[in-house]
């Protein structure tokens, strides 16, 4: 369920207007950084994610025409603002496969690890008949995933494109 990351595989950078499509490509087991994690009201921002896109060899999203525009081969235009058209966007591209590895932790992007013991314990809200669910554990945020009905319905949604 948490393979190791592959290297060679497409990195993303989105802008603000992405949180949504920042998290499912990250529950997709995409590297993703989200502008939403800078510090706000920076006039360089644009600049800032022109220049970590083209550092950290990763694709710019963005809703914005002219950063798109600015970005070119390393920007992606996304038009829709339905976060599954969104997904078909980059789908259509090339860009990503339809999946659900839960490799990244939706909130910061850090790779999972598989949970221990004590670790679910601490996790008020794990489930309480844990047989057959599979734990992971993100370091950082100290939050734990499981292979739950809700990645089910989320995977069901990547899979078919439907609405939420």
């Amino acid at each position: 369920m948490s393979p190791e990351p592959d290297p060679d595989e497409t990195r993303f950078i989105a802008d603000r207007m992405l949180g949504t499509l920042t998290r499912y490509l990250r529950f997709m087991g995409y590297d993703t950084i989200s502008a939403n994690g800078f510090v706000g009201g920076n006039p360089t921002e644009d600049t800032r994610l022109l220049v970590l896109a083209h550092d950290e060899h990763r694709i710019l999203l963005t809703r914005d025409h002219e950063l798109a525009r600015r970005g070119n081969d390393i920007a992606v235009l996304v038009t829709d603002g339905d976060v599954l058209s969104q997904v078909q966007q980059l789908i259509d591209r090339g860009l990503i496969r339809r999946r659900l590895p839960m490799s990244r932790c939706s909130l910061c992007n850090m790779v999972l690890r598989k949970a221990g013991e004590e670790e679910i314990k601490s996790a008020g809200y794990a489930p309480r008949n844990k047989e057959g669910y599979i734990f992971l554990w993100c370091e950082h945020c100290r939050k734990l995933y499981w292979n739950g009905s809700h990645g089910q319905r989320l995977l069901e949604r990547i899979q078919s494109g439907l609405e939420y």
